[in-house]
């Protein structure tokens, strides 16, 4: 996606006309925008934040003893200190819902935005980095920090659980159980299919920060029409309807932790979620290449 001559400043016009060695592919490496947004302050509290849960858990455990036992209903976080794979499924449940929506939003939502609020982006594009350019390392960047933030989670959890319960089968719920090596496997789909289910949060959050110069409204806006999209999927009388709605499929990866995985839901969660995310993230770049950037 080119950026059009009629949307560029003259200082980026004129650079690429005279600069010599000039190569549009070669401006904001990757591993650039990596390294910027890996020292913000930010990441580091989320990735902090992400890496202590799981240790919050076990105190909690150990505080108040068994989950199980308390009703005749069996569920995942009745088993989380069955083995370490249980604990880590159970550390997945409880924070899929909300709190890896905050990360996403975040790394998503604080590119672009942030640039403009510190009166940099225009300094960016006037170096010249193409405006195609910028928003593919920002996103690159964004959804890999995501999906490192995702992988942090379940993999300390693991070890973790691993340390305060021993490592054994991943036990079910509905009865049987997976076998060590087969329950990382089916982690790691998991993993995977959260990832998926939250591109549309991401999209979102990328989009709103090509639209605003605050990151907070990117990151909060992302996050705030989550929510809605999860309390609309509360509302049963909508039908069929809470079909169209990412939030209703969040929690599809459940059927990957059985004995016989059923892959329907997380097949339609998928698609839902790639079909969105493209439409959002073609609307940033679209924007973007429009835009009259003064910040």
């Amino acid at each position: 996606m080119s950026t059009p001559t009629e949307t560029r400043t003259p200082a980026e016009r004129t650079a690429e006309a005279t600069a010599s060695g000039y190569r549009p592919g070669r401006t904001l490496p990757v591993r650039v925008e990596l390294v910027r947004q890996l020292k913000r302050r930010r990441t580091l509290i989320m990735g902090a934040i992400l890496a202590v849960l799981p240790f919050v858990l076990v105190v909690a455990f150990a505080i108040g003893g068994d989950p199980g036992g308390r009703n005749d209903r069996t569920t995942l976080m009745d088993t989380a200190t069955a083995s370490g794979a249980n604990f880590a499924a159970v550390n997945l449940f409880v924070s899929a819902g909300f709190l890896l929506v905050i990360p996403v939003a975040l790394f998503c939502g604080d590119t672009v935005a942030s640039e403009a609020s510190w009166s940099s982006l225009r300094y960016l594009l006037a170096a010249p980095v193409p405006r195609a350019r910028l928003l593919w390392s920002k996103l690159v960047v964004g959804l890999g920090l995501s999906l490192a933030a995702m992988v942090l989670l379940p993999v300390v959890a693991l070890a973790v659980g691993t340390a305060a319960y021993g490592w054994g089968p991943l036990r079910i719920p509905t009865g049987g159980a997976l076998d060590a090596g087969t329950a990382a496997q089916r982690l790691l789909v998991v993993v995977a299919y959260v990832f998926i289910s939250q591109l549309v949060t991401a999209a979102l959050a990328f989009w709103l920060s090509t639209r605003t110069d605050a990151p907070l409204g990117a990151v909060g806006g992302a996050v705030g029409l989550t929510i809605v999209g999860n309390v609309l999927d509360a509302v049963t009388a909508l039908g069929h309807w809470r079909d169209f709605l990412p939030a209703h499929w969040q929690f599809a990866w459940a059927d990957a932790v059985q004995p016989r995985p059923e892959w329907s839901g997380m097949i339609q969660g998928s698609a839902l979620s790639i079909t969105y995310a493209l439409v959002l993230f073609a609307l940033a770049f679209r924007g973007f290449a429009r835009k009259d950037v003064v910040s």
